[in-house]
C-alpha cells in the first residue's frame, strides 16, 4: 500500500481567543451555569481542534473526565442538525459524542470526549513504520462500522440527497475552482460538456438505493477509541465525528469517501480489496447492494467523482472566501481522483479533457 499524505499540519493555538467579546461573555455565562452539573473546571478550557467550517472545538476538564465544547456561531452554523443526528446515532448504538448540554440559540454544545487519536494520524503513523496489520485493522473496523451505520441509523428523517443538492455541490467546481482559482472562463461548448457531465453523475447517484449517508466519512472524522470507554452495547471503534450534514442518499457515497480520502490516498488494488470486503459485509447484512461487485464499483466511482469535483470547489472556496489556503495544497490529489475516473468510463472522457488544462497548473503528476 502506498499512501500519499496531506501537507496540512494539526492546528496549534496558544489559547482560547474570542473575536466577539459579547459571544465570549455569553459562553462563560453558559459554562458557569452548567459547570456544577458536570463538574466542569472553567480554568482548564483549551483548544481541541478547529474545523473547515466556522465551528471550533474546545476541551474542558471535569472532576473525573474531560469534555468537548462545540462553539458554532449561529450566524454561520446551525447546531440543531448535529443534535438530531447525534440522537439517531445514539439510538443506533454506534460510537459518537453524546450531547450532554446545549444552548441551541447561541450555538454552544457540551459533548462527551472521544479522545485525541484521529484515524488519520494513526494511519499515517502506521504507514510510516510499515505497520500493515494496524492499517488493515483500522480500515476494516471503519468499513464494519459503516455497514452498521447504514443498517441502524434511521434515514427516514434525514434530508434527501436530491437532484438539487447534488447539482449545488457540483456547481462549486466551476465557480470556485475553475473561475476563482485558475481564472478560466469556459466557452459555450465547454459549458455544455460540463452540463452533460453533471446530468450523468446526478442520474447515476439518484439511481442508487438510499441509506443514511454521513457525507464526510473519512479518517479525519473517525477516532480510535478505547473499548472500555463506551457501553457494552456500543460499537467501540471507530468513534464517529462531524456527522451534522448527514442525508438520505446513495449507498456508495460513504464508501467512496473513505477509500478516496481528502488527506490520504491508497493504491487502487488496496481500494478494491477494502471495497470488496465492505460489499461482502453489506450483502450479508441485507443492505441493498448489487449481487455483482462490478455493478457496485462503477456507481461508487461515479459517486466519488461527484464528491471530488465538489471538494475541489470547496477547497478553493476555503482559500478565497474563508482565508484558509492550506486546503488548496491537496487539489492535485482530487484532480488525480477525478481524472482517473473520467478517463475510465464511456461518457466521461469529455470531462477529462475539460479538466486537463487545470491539472497542468498543479502537481497532479506526483499522484501517478
Amino acid at each position: 500500500m502506498t499512501p500519499l499524505t496531506s501537507s496540512i499540519a494539526p492546528d496549534v493555538q496558544p489559547g482560547v481567543v474570542w473575536a466577539d467579546p459579547v459571544r465570549r461573555d455569553g459562553f462563560h455565562c453558559w459554562i458557569d451555569a452548567i459547570a456544577p452539573v458536570h463538574g466542569l473546571r472553567a480554568e482548564t478550557l483549551r483548544p481541541a481542534s478547529s474545523d473547515a467550517s466556522f465551528r471550533r472545538y474546545l476541551r474542558i476538564d471535569g472532576t473525573a473526565t474531560s469534555f468537548i465544547v462545540m462553539d458554532a456561531p449561529p450566524t454561520h452554523e446551525d447546531v440543531r442538525p448535529f443534535v438530531a443526528v447525534a440522537s439517531l446515532i445514539r439510538d443506533a448504538h454506534l460510537n459518537a459524542p453524546h450531547v450532554l448540554a446545549q444552548d441551541v440559540e447561541h450555538g454552544f454544545l457540551l459533548l462527551s470526549d472521544l479522545g485525541s487519536r484521529l484515524y488519520l494520524g494513526e494511519l499515517q503513523t502506521a504507514v510510516a513504520v510499515e505497520d500493515h496489520p494496524t492499517v488493515e485493522r483500522l480500515m476494516r473496523s471503519a468499513m464494519s462500522a459503516l455497514v452498521a451505520w447504514q443498517q441502524r441509523v434511521d434515514a427516514s428523517t434525514l434530508p434527501a440527497y436530491d437532484d438539487a443538492l447534488l447539482r449545488r455541490e457540483l456547481a462549486l467546481f466551476p465557480e470556485w475552482c475553475v473561475q476563482r482559482e485558475f481564472g478560466v472562463t469556459w466557452t459555450a461548448d465547454e459549458q455544455a460538456t460540463w452540463a452533460t457531465t453533471c446530468d450523468l453523475l446526478v442520474n447515476s447517484a439518484l439511481a442508487q438505493p438510499t441509506v443514511a449517508v454521513h457525507r464526510d466519512y473519512m479518517p479525519r472524522n473517525l477516532m480510535v477509541c478505547d473499548a472500555t470507554a463506551v457501553g457494552e452495547d456500543v460499537l467501540a471503534s471507530p468513534g464517529i465525528l462531524d456527522f451534522q450534514d448527514a442525508v438520505r442518499g446513495p449507498i456508495s457515497y460513504d464508501v467512496a469517501s473513505m477509500l478516496r480520502d481528502a488527506f490520504i490516498s491508497w493504491d487502487e488494488e488496496q481500494e478494491l480489496d477494502w471495497a470488496i470486503r465492505y460489499w461482502q459485509q453489506a450483502r450479508k447484512a441485507g443492505l441493498p447492494v448489487p449481487a455483482d461487485f462490478g455493478e457496485f464499483w462503477k456507481p461508487l466511482e461515479w459517486m466519488g467523482l461527484q464528491r471530488h469535483l465538489k471538494v475541489l470547489g470547496i477547497f478553493c472556496r476555503l482559500k478565497h472566501r474563508d482565508g484558509k489556503p492550506a486546503y488548496s495544497t491537496d487539489l492535485p490529489r482530487f484532480f488525480h481522483y477525478a481524472h482517473k475516473v473520467a478517463t475510465r468510463y464511456e461518457g466521461l472522457g469529455p470531462l477529462a479533457r475539460l479538466i486537463e488544462p487545470l491539472m497542468g497548473a498543479t502537481r497532479v503528476d506526483a499522484f501517478y
